[in-house]
């Protein structure tokens, strides 16, 4: 956690924040706590949304509503701009005059908040046309006119993103990462409380006042950390400040790759909606409990070693950058791959235990099964490509994982289309999954090129070990399932046991294992337990 004597020593220190490595896993260690907060506080608002709302057409409406939004959030000021300021502030950030730096997040601040004002308003000018002919052809038109209207209200939101993506930024640049990470838990738990405290009163509308005033929180509880920084915000706008410059030009190919992937969930959504109602809410649900173990493990280390990486570049020390992203990815590799195969045997009694509820049926369950079983063949690349893109980011190169984040994306839409006729919505996720592999594959490749080297046999002996491990693990967690469904009486349940005892079990067998093939990356993640 942070003090006012860490504070104090980052501010006085003529070193860029995040050169060190170890310093680097502690605080990812802090991320991952609350990046799992986040993915429970996430996973209890699916609970609550599933059992309110089920797979039904008024939720199909509200995600379908949330593609636009999302679309202009992410284009402008999501990953695209977080990827270009954070390598920019850096290189401020260690000049004798640190107002410069504050310069810069005030006229990036400023013109980022005037472009989403102006396309929020239009987008919500024209909500009903870009429904009805773009975004959900195949709903019926009572159906079109909700989603326009919880698009038009959910608007509101993607400005305020906006700034608190900015700031998010700037906190995880001078390596503060507890406000920015309980950013999403306070905005997680709005959502849930708009569906369950409005949602039996406003139905799906109470789920889009959750999003606004979960952004209004995700702003605010970010000030307080801000504000020990002592910011200095000036009310200028300029095109001309070479700061400026060279964020829109980082942020150039990464908003033309963001387009692509949200142009593969746009297709995602206009292909769900001409199949069977409640395709589209099934994806939904099983992206997400995809994204529950990619976050908390990949999500959590990219986000405290992109600083690092940047640092490192910025101080021109290109062989410590390749230690510190192979170790990374070593841990990456450690911990994702058996949490894909755990969650792929135990899908059926997770699933059935998390949300089956409410309006939440066991037909829902099977949808959403069917379709987790497709996104979990991607989840260690999802997780791989977390840290490799973070590392040509902080390289100042955002052209080359953007070209193949397109060439991807191109890929998984023409195999969305090819797949989804054999496959109905499963086709969707197993072309996500097929696509994001191949180009994990490919930018670690290319990446090992341009840093010249990553350690390759330390990566290979890593996944060797943690495929051997995981492959015995499986195993064990079969003959659990088993035992467990050949039972007749058992006092949870057998969805229950199975589950919960199901994953006790992995991690003891998985931990075993690694330790008796005297896993690196184990007395990594021990020894970081031990020193918090």
């Amino acid at each position: 956690m942070e003090t006012a004597a860490d504070n104090q020593e980052i501010a006085q220190t003529e070193q860029p924040a995040g050169l060190d490595s170890r310093r680097m896993f502690s605080a990812a260690l802090v991320v991952m706590v609350f990046f799992v907060l986040s993915r429970v506080t996430g996973l209890a608002r699916e609970v609550v949304i599933g059992a309110q709302f089920g797979t039904s057409a008024g939720y199909d409406a509200y995600l379908a509503a949330f593609r636009v939004p999302d679309l202009l959030f992410q284009l402008v000021a999501g990953g695209a701009l977080a990827s270009a300021f954070i390598p920019t502030f850096s290189t401020y950030w260690v000049a004798p005059d640190r107002q410069e730096a504050w310069l810069l997040f005030s006229r990036v601040l400023n013109l980022i908040t005037l472009l989403l004002v102006v396309l929020a308003g239009v987008a919500a000018l024209f909500a009903e046309p870009i429904v009805r002919h773009i975004l959900a052809p195949g709903f019926a038109a009572e159906q079109q006119a909700l989603t326009a209207s919880l698009m038009r209200l959910m608007l509101i939101s993607t400005v305020i993103f906006g700034a608190s993506g900015l700031i998010m930024g700037v906190l995880n640049a001078l390596q503060h990462f507890v406000a920015p990470a309980a950013a999403p838990v306070i905005y997680n738990l709005s959502i849930l409380a708009g569906a369950w405290l409005l949602g039996p009163i406003w139905g799906v509308y109470g789920l889009a006042a959750g999003v606004v005033v979960g952004a209004l929180l995700h702003f605010a509880v970010q000030l307080p950390a801000l504000a020990r920084q002592r910011p200095v915000y000036r009310t200028s706008l300029s095109l001309a400040d070479p700061g400026v410059r060279e964020v829109a030009r980082l942020m150039g190919p990464r908003v033309l790759g963001l387009f692509f992937v949200q142009l593969h969930f746009l297709v995602n959504t206009i292909l769900a909606s001409g199949l069977a109602t409640g395709s589209l809410s099934a994806l939904n649900y099983a992206w997400l409990l995809m994204l529950l173990p990619q976050g908390i493990i990949a999500q959590a280390l990219a986000t405290a070693a992109f600083p690092t990486f940047s640092a490192q570049v910025a101080a021109g020390q290109l062989d410590a950058l390749r230690r510190t992203f192979s170790q990374t990815l070593r841990v990456v590799l450690f911990l994702s791959l058996p949490a894909a195969v755990v969650l792929f045997v135990l899908r059926e009694p997770t699933v059935s235990i998390l949300l089956e509820r409410g309006e939440f049926t066991q037909r829902s369950t099977d949808m959403v099964t069917f379709a987790l079983q497709f996104y979990l063949l991607g989840l260690m690349a999802h997780a791989l490509l977390e840290i490799v893109v973070r590392a040509f980011y902080a390289l100042h190169n955002t052209m080359t994982p953007v070209l193949i984040g397109v060439a991807a994306m191109l890929l998984n839409i023409g195999l969305s289309i090819l797949l989804v006729r054999p496959l109905s919505f499963g086709g969707l996720a197993l072309a996500n999954s097929v696509a994001t592999t191949l180009e994990a594959a490919l930018l670690l490749w290319l990446l090992k090129r341009r840093m010249a080297g990553t350690d390759g046999r330390a990566i290979a002996r890593t996944l060797l070990r943690s495929a051997v491990a995981t492959g015995i693990t499986a195993l064990g967690l079969w003959l659990w399932l088993l035992w467990v469904y050949g039972q007749h009486a058992l006092p949870l349940g057998q969805d229950w046991l199975a589950a919960l005892g199901g994953i006790g079990l992995a991690g003891v067998i998985y931990v075993g294992i690694s330790y008796v093939l005297r896993s690196d990356e184990l007395r990594v993640a021990l020894g970081l337990i031990r020193r918090r």
